[in-house]
């Protein structure tokens, strides 16, 4: 489980193409301290296990079915990238609860910068408008952000000068495509009031 907290900005140093997957070596001198074979690493808020670790660099598979339900598969040597380790026990929850699974992609849409902040609006797929409210959570790019407006097609949120100066919505232009984890509460809220809907109705 993540938090939506990214540790670093990372890079994409190698992209080895396999039969059916990709390997990925990429740097992260914090989220390398200690990894070891089996680990959980966050790459733009997908969850990939530690291949090989060696130095501040690790390499990490990546399945056809990831490729193409997310945006990893637009990666290329030289992609910044965010990393974020699991969260320990005990440890402050700082974003929201992240699965590390992506739900869909979205794609950058507009960018309003202001003297403060920035707002950013992001395309959203039909399939997941419900699970977007205004004042929710919403992982993007596996940075956990909350929802200004919230849209039939389009959602945006705003972004203060840390999230723009180390993490990769500080780069991202307009076209770019971005990985999309909504909120699990509001999934399970859904699936148990479906099935004490279809309780009543038997």
């Amino acid at each position: 489980m993540f938090t939506g907290i990214v540790e670093e900005l990372g890079e994409v140093t190698a992209v080895e193409t396999l039969d059916d997957a990709c390997r990925f070596r990429l740097r992260g001198p914090v989220v390398t301290q200690g990894a070891k074979h089996g680990d959980s690493i966050a790459v733009n808020g997908v969850c990939l296990t530690v291949v090989d670790h060696e130095g501040d660099e690790f390499t990490a598979d990546v399945m056809a079915e990831t490729l193409n339900r997310s945006s990893l598969g637009a990666l290329r040597a030289g992609s910044r990238v965010n990393l974020e380790r699991p969260m320990a026990v005990g440890e402050r929850l700082g974003g929201h609860i992240v699965q590390g699974h992506v739900d869909g992609t979205g794609e950058i849409l507009e960018r309003k910068p202001s003297e403060n902040w920035e707002i950013v609006k992001i395309s959203l797929p039909a399939d997941l408008t419900r699970y977007v409210v205004e004042k929710g959570s919403i992982t993007v790019d596996g940075i956990s952000l909350t929802v200004v407006d919230a849209g039939a097609d389009h959602f945006t949120v705003s972004l203060i000068p840390t999230t723009l100066d180390l993490t990769t919505l500080g780069h991202k232009q307009p076209g770019d495509p971005v990985n999309l984890e909504v909120d699990v509460i509001a999934k399970y809220v859904e699936r148990m009031l479906g099935d004490r809907a279809q309780g009543a109705t038997r």
